[in-house]
């Protein structure tokens, strides 16, 4: 028996299709992954597969092909871009004498590399057990009978092959425990978020569009951004200012194109980010000639976890690799087409643009502005403090009962006063509705939204 090696970094791609011509995209996104992964690769064959092979996937005679271009390339990792079932997988590597890894296991290790958060951590190790527990095979051969009758001849009591799956399912049980404690709190988290009021903003998207850069550039954090798929895999949340309030806005894990159920299913707590979020901004590399099937792509996965129905904006990355039509790079803009999401162009990494995406989401979530005057008396002094911090006074004038404030401040952060003020909400007034109120000790608001 074929006993598998850890070594493995010299690989040669196969890329299964039907019938017409191989998918060169696909085969160059999944010579992408093998080199994020740490390979390197050796060879690339194609396999036309009208009917696929019970056992080996491909025809016996395109595996003579496999093994005698892994024997002149020097690979040893067979990596398949396309899912195998376990018997496929052991009857490739005995019949080529080397590991093959299919498209699942991939991405699975890519995951291992990048999770840095114990939730992370802990989801890519449930989702690379459940993988693993239909591909255990008996390593040791001198435990696989169950031997019993004469004295010094009775066995364990159970094969190598069932303890390692009683394991196993004992470890998996311990992770999903771990996992549910950590999705509670992240839960009451989230809870929170919500009851601050502020709108909730996710970033979605292809892999290596850019959504970590972009993630940065609006927050001025520094989560981990490269030229890389899968550069970030935990989620990243942060509170920024827009001009009609502010919001929480987070970064998700990219999307690939046919992303494994499992792992969609693993990382379903940390894609609620993007589930449970008021907007998504789906970010799209620009310069990519597959961007239209892309954004397809991606809505696909967002239908899967029921984001499909969240609006959106487009917003179109990495303008500066563009030319516009001969004179120079192009230049951001907003479209606001009469069908469809809104769509925003810019760079997120020389910044140009993003004024323009700040206001989109504005006018997305509806944030207006509350604009008017306020009399405040002298005890209300916390409250005038509090204006001046929200940077929402555009001008003041001192009075002998107290002072006059002319305002500019976000719909949310004047409902908030006036229900502190008032003990209702300021919704009548937002209707339309008048309201010139005086009251001992309280202040009077005359206010317009814009």
């Amino acid at each position: 028996m074929f006993e598998r090696s850890r070594k493995g970094e010299h690989a040669l791609l196969i890329q299964p299709h039907a019938g017409g011509p191989p998918d060169e995209g696909l085969l160059e996104e999944f010579a992408d992954l093998a080199r994020t992964a740490g390979a390197s690769v050796a060879a690339v064959l194609t396999a036309r597969i009208d009917k696929p092979n019970a056992a080996i996937l491909i025809g016996s005679g395109k595996l003579e092909e496999v093994k005698a271009a892994a024997d002149a390339s020097g690979a040893d990792l067979i990596l398949v871009n396309h899912p195998l079932s376990p018997s496929q997988e052991r009857n490739l590597e005995r019949a080529l004498q080397r590991r093959v890894v299919d498209r699942t296991g991939l991405i699975l290790d890519i995951f291992a590399m990048r999770a840095h958060s114990h939730e992370g951590k802990l989801q890519v190790e449930l989702a690379q057990l459940r993988h693993m527990a239909t591909r255990l095979i008996r390593g040791w051969t001198h435990l696989e009978r169950q031997r019993g009758g004469s004295i010094g001849l009775r066995g364990p009591g159970e094969t190598q092959l069932e303890t390692d799956r009683r394991l196993l399912q004992k470890r998996l049980e311990q992770l999903q425990v771990r996992l549910d404690k950590v999705q509670v709190q992240r839960t009451q988290q989230r809870r929170a978020r919500v009851r601050s009021e502020l709108p909730r903003v996710a970033l979605v998207g292809y892999t290596n569009a850019g959504k970590s850069t972009l993630f940065n550039a609006l927050t001025g954090a520094e989560a981990y951004a490269a030229d890389q798929l899968f550069a970030t895999l935990d989620p990243t949340v942060r509170r920024i200012d827009l001009p009609g309030g502010g919001v929480v806005l987070a970064d998700t894990v990219g999307f690939v194109r046919d992303l494994p159920h499992e792992l969609v299913a693993a990382f379903r707590s940390t894609l609620s980010e993007a589930r449970e979020a008021d907007l998504l901004l789906h970010v799209i590399d620009a310069a990519d000639p597959l961007r239209d099937e892309r954004i397809t792509q991606v809505d696909e996965v967002l239908a899967e976890i029921g984001a499909g129905d969240i609006p959106q904006v487009l917003v179109f990355n990495k303008i500066d690799r563009l030319d516009d039509n001969g004179a120079g790079p192009m230049q951001p803009r907003t479209d606001r087409p009469a069908e469809g999401h809104p769509r925003v162009w810019l760079s997120a990494r020389d910044g140009s643009g993003l004024d323009l995406l700040r206001g989109a989401i504005g006018e997305a979530l509806e944030m207006r502005h509350v604009v008017g005057s306020i009399d405040l008396p002298a005890s209300a002094g916390r409250l005038r403090a509090r204006l001046h911090e929200l940077g929402a006074v555009v001008g003041e004038q001192a009075s002998e009962d107290g002072w006059h404030l002319q305002l500019d401040l976000a719909e949310v952060d004047a409902q908030r006063l006036y229900v502190q003020a008032h003990g209702e909400a300021l919704r009548p007034l937002l209707d339309g509705a008048a309201l010139d109120r005086s009251m001992s000790g309280e202040p009077d608001f005359g206010v317009d939204v814009v």
